[in-house]
């Protein structure tokens, strides 16, 4: 949460104090509203990362709360309340809330509650993941494990399977030798160098369209490999 700018919208002054200590000490900023007009008008000049909202506050319900920041703002909202009823909840999370914390709580699962949210927001979508990766005239669909070349089914074995994914999923970004080796075999001993030239070779050969000028799995000499991004 370091540097995280958290907008805490409740009119019980200790709640806003238990909430505040917590993501201070993680290293976070955070703004204070005691209604929801006046939380509304923090996020809108704040731009807050993460919203811990209250149900009970004296100007407005917090489910309008929610759906107004919900209008512009994609920022996770985490509800407080004192309320237990399952109706209540659920219509909290269909009005755009992301999480439900019942008081009284824990500051532990608090504060884990808020960098789980933090987490899930700022992940980008899992290349081949989340939606199947194209380019170059392949597709890769994780999800499914499946590798298509030109619309061709390809058969992988689990080695290049395990190679391939490693390399998508943090496409873009080099991976060195040590950082392969370890995701597909995950063993301390062996030549990783060696290991991968043959494996790469191998891969390059069923996806590439020439293999001897590999446009998709990318050589960084001396360091490792890189999976490009689609243009």
């Amino acid at each position: 949460m370091r540097a995280t700018r958290v907008l805490i919208i409740d009119d019980e002054t200790h709640i806003r104090s238990i909430v505040r200590a917590a993501v201070e000490s993680d290293g976070g900023t955070a703004y204070e509203a005691a209604t929801g007009a006046t939380g509304l008008e923090l996020a809108r000049t704040e731009r807050p990362e993460l919203v811990v909202l209250d149900l009970g506050l004296p100007d407005m319900d917090g489910v309008t709360v929610c759906r107004t920041l919900r209008g512009w703002s994609s920022a996770p909202i985490l509800v407080l309340s004192a309320r237990h009823s399952d109706q209540e909840k659920a219509l909290l999370l269909d009005a755009g809330a992301d999480d439900y914390l019942t008081k009284p709580f824990s500051t532990i699962e608090l504060r884990a509650r808020l960098r789980a949210q933090l987490r899930r927001a700022r992940m980008g979508p899992v290349p081949g993941g989340d939606v199947p990766m194209t380019t170059g005239g392949l597709t890769v669909d994780l999800a499914r494990r499946a590798v298509l070349r030109d619309g061709v089914p390809m058969h992988l074995t689990p080695t290049e399977w395990a190679l391939l994914h490693a390399l998508v999923t943090h496409a873009g970004r080099t991976m060195t030798h040590r950082q392969l080796f370890d995701a597909v075999w995950g063993r301390d001993h062996g030549d990783a160098q060696q290991y991968l030239r043959v494996y790469v070779a191998h891969l390059r050969r069923k996806i590439e369209a020439d293999p001897l000028r590999p446009t998709l799995i990318v050589t960084e000499p001396g360091v490792g490999y890189r999976f490009e991004l689609p243009a």
